[in-house]
């Protein structure tokens, strides 16, 4: 099956009002351009410097997201063109994005990263963490950028079980 048969598929079999992120990272920009002539136009990188090479050689109507673990001495070179990042894990990061997009003019959609993996190796904010930043309300001053909501990464594991406990913490923190 070609990426546009794959990518039809998968849209019929999403529920309304949700949008795909396709994840095109370590993926060649021909790949990318037969999903984008197949109308998919939002796309998910985790390197900021393939993401910045991608940027500059595709069509500029392409809506980025990034979606790996962010350092923040690479989100300069970002901020001019990303949509959203999926996975703000520290507050200080947080604030480092809203300094570097203020200097773009740009705000900036967050996503807010939650530790709920069984596992060290996942990155994002505790749960008591979250609250206490929220709660605190200084993050309503950072006016370039945007909470839209929280993300997880669950366990690497095959225990569907444990996803599904560890993505319904997620969905209780959020409600």
């Amino acid at each position: 099956m070609n990426i546009a048969e794959n990518l039809k598929q998968v849209l019929v079999e999403l529920p309304a009002g949700v949008r795909l992120v396709a994840v095109s990272k370590f993926h060649p920009n021909e790949a990318i351009e037969e999903a984008y002539s197949a109308g998919q136009r939002i796309f998910g990188e985790s390197k900021v410097q393939e993401m910045t090479t991608k940027y500059e050689s595709l069509p500029k109507d392409i809506e980025w997201h990034f979606i790996g673990h962010l350092q923040t001495n690479k989100i300069k070179y970002m901020v001019p063109y990303v949509a959203m990042i999926h996975g703000i894990d520290s507050y200080k990061l947080l604030t480092e994005v809203n300094k570097q997009a203020a200097k773009v003019n740009r705000v900036i959609k967050c996503l807010i990263q939650l530790h709920i993996a069984q596992e060290e190796t996942k990155f994002g904010f505790s749960a008591e963490e979250c609250r206490e930043m929220l709660a605190a309300g200084e993050w309503k001053h950072l006016d370039n950028v945007q909470i839209c909501g929280l993300m997880g990464m669950a366990s690497n594991t095959d225990d569907t079980e444990q996803i599904d406990r560890e993505f319904c913490s997620l969905n209780k923190l959020f409600k």
